[in-house]
């Protein structure tokens, strides 16, 4: 995030887009219901699915599901044309409006309308709405990040922010809801394959000589060659590329896209080592488990959405042979010869702020009296809250052209329905801890797909009727759940639960840049379980558990 969550209730406008806020990130989505009934902050929701954000939203936008850069550069068209926009900001702190002003101008409300489904109204309105506020704020998740065009998605929204100089102010920017508890944390560890640390480059010559000093290896035993992402890790894999995989706390053979072909990469591996708290189904397939502890059993720092690095303190003993990460990971270094030493969490956390300039001044004794935001460059700075106030840290905020593109797969004939995938409130991600809590799977035990009453009716399915979903790649059964949440013509299922795994169904096709799949929109079918022969039931049931 740009901004901080404690400033949410003094915005004007809250725009959320691609972000079931309340069920994926509850906490933040108090802060914006409180903006909304205390501080009558106008929310603009622009989301498929009526939500529950839906009841505290001025207006609610239903796109079809892949349509975001068409609606938000209708928006911004809008803004120019009706002479909305911030012209001192953009003379003063931008560059490329020229070009893109010219982009967006075929980009009428209408032309949105035809694509999006949005009526061109509303879009005027949100455009008045945003232009007009003293402080918005965007915030997004993965509703507009998991498709083949997330990168342009989100370069949609900056372009939005940089029109009505939306940013450098508090209650203002672009804030993405991060989607895991610590995801930010090991981004900005270098968790991704083209950075280190603070993401620096790998390429950059500089940074490359920086981190082999303050290693204490050899300039060219850094490569400068990024490495593979999950997606590419899988196709790597097939091609006979990748011969070994270390998983640490994630389950592909749950929540990667194309389940049939991660299963057929992973049954090809020749060493797979999965370290984790608990067993799950990408585990099964492993030749070592090294057991971790959980986040109450170890030291360390979480860095949550806002940018704030917090301490963590064992609370309880790992059990069995369970250890911290860290302490697997250097014993596993210096038995490959690696000559590590490291005294804990500290220590490792001590080494990578000397070489990482956003967390330069901290240091788990400072954060020992709070959590810090960075950038936090010195001892004495207070960390912070707002970023780009007076400059942007590439110096001008670039404009960038963007046009159209549609999903890669979209319904047919064959395959009438558009399926999206997401979350719910009472579990999480691949349910490898939720569904272990008694309480959270009796209030949520089964899976379900989200039914519109008018596709429901034609085909004579029922809310609790077991119906088989399936696309070009796979097929799952689940219960049926009639609801006017999603839109006719669309399905809904979450990827939280094993024996229903949805990503059988899921297109690995992924945007160019950031790698990510396109879990939010694919073709499928439907039909009432009891239209299958027990022969096929069979069958469907036994795919399901081979891949789960």
């Amino acid at each position: 995030m740009t901004d901080s969550i404690v400033n949410i209730k003094h915005a004007d406008v809250l725009f959320v887009i691609g972000s079931n806020t309340t069920e994926a990130h509850p906490v933040i989505s108090l802060e914006m219901k409180k903006a909304v009934r205390k501080y009558r902050a106008k929310l603009i929701l622009l989301d498929p699915r009526e939500i529950e954000l839906a009841d505290f939203a001025f207006m609610h936008l239903r796109q079809r599901p892949g349509t975001d850069v068409a609606v938000l550069n209708a928006i911004a068209h809008v803004i120019i044309r009706d002479s909305l926009a911030n012209l001192s900001f953009i003379e003063e702190r931008t560059e490329g409006f020229e070009k893109f002003a010219e982009s967006v101008k075929e980009w009428t409300p209408e032309r949105a309308e035809a694509i999006s489904g949005v009526p061109a109204q509303q879009i005027v309105d949100s455009a008045y709405l945003y232009a007009h506020a003293s402080n918005a704020m965007i915030f997004w998740a993965m509703g507009i990040t998991q498709h083949t065009t997330g990168t342009e998605n989100v370069m949609a929204c900056s372009n939005l922010a940089l029109l009505a100089g939306q940013i450098g102010r508090p209650s203002t920017g672009l804030n993405p809801l991060r989607g895991q508890n610590n995801v930010q944390g090991a981004c900005d560890m270098g968790g991704l394959p083209n950075v280190y640390p603070g993401y620096q480059p790998v390429a950059d010559e500089i940074a490359r000589a920086k981190f082999a000093s303050g290693w204490g290896v050899e300039y060219d035993e850094l490569s400068p060659k990024p490495g593979l992402t999950v997606t590419e890790i899988t196709q790597g894999i097939l091609e006979g590329r990748v011969k070994a995989v270390f998983v640490m706390g994630e389950n592909p053979m749950l929540s990667d896209p194309n389940l049939s072909h991660v299963k057929d990469a992973f049954d090809n591996l020749d060493f797979l080592v999965c370290q984790d708290i608990f067993l799950n189904e990408t585990g099964e397939h492993a030749d070592v488990i090294l057991p971790a502890a959980g986040f109450a059993e170890k030291a360390g720092t979480y860095t949550n959405t806002e940018r704030r690095v917090q301490l963590i303190r064992p609370a309880l003993d790992p059990p069995g042979e369970a250890r911290a990460d860290w302490a697997i990971i250097l014993d596993l270094a210096n038995r490959l010869g690696a000559n590590w030493h490291y005294d804990g969490a500290a220590d490792i956390f001590k080494e990578m702020a000397t070489l990482t300039p956003s967390y330069a001044g901290m240091s788990h004794e400072r954060l020992e009296h709070g959590g810090l935001q960075w950038p936090c460059p010195t001892p004495e700075h207070l960390g912070t809250p707002v970023l780009h106030i007076g400059k942007f840290t590439r110096g001008l905020g670039l404009f960038k052209v963007l046009d159209y593109r549609p999903p890669a797969e979209l319904p047919d004939e064959e395959y009438p329905f558009l399926l999206s995938t997401g979350r719910i409130l009472y579990h999480w991600h691949g349910g490898t801890m939720t569904r272990r809590s008694p309480g959270l799977d009796t209030i949520a035990p089964e899976a379900e797909a989200e039914i519109h009453p008018a596709d429901a009716a034609r085909l004579g399915i029922s809310t609790g009727d077991l119906v088989r979903v399936f696309s070009r790649r796979g097929s799952v059964v689940a219960a049926a759940r009639i609801t006017r949440r999603s839109s006719p013509g669309m399905v809904f299922m979450t990827f939280h639960y094993a024996e229903a795994a949805v990503n059988l169904l899921t297109i690995d096709a992924v945007d160019p840049i950031a790698k990510i799949p396109e879990y939010k929109v694919c073709a499928v079918n439907i039909e009432l379980l009891t239209q299958l022969t027990d022969k096929e039931f069979s069958h469907e049931s036994e795919s399901t558990r081979a891949v789960a």
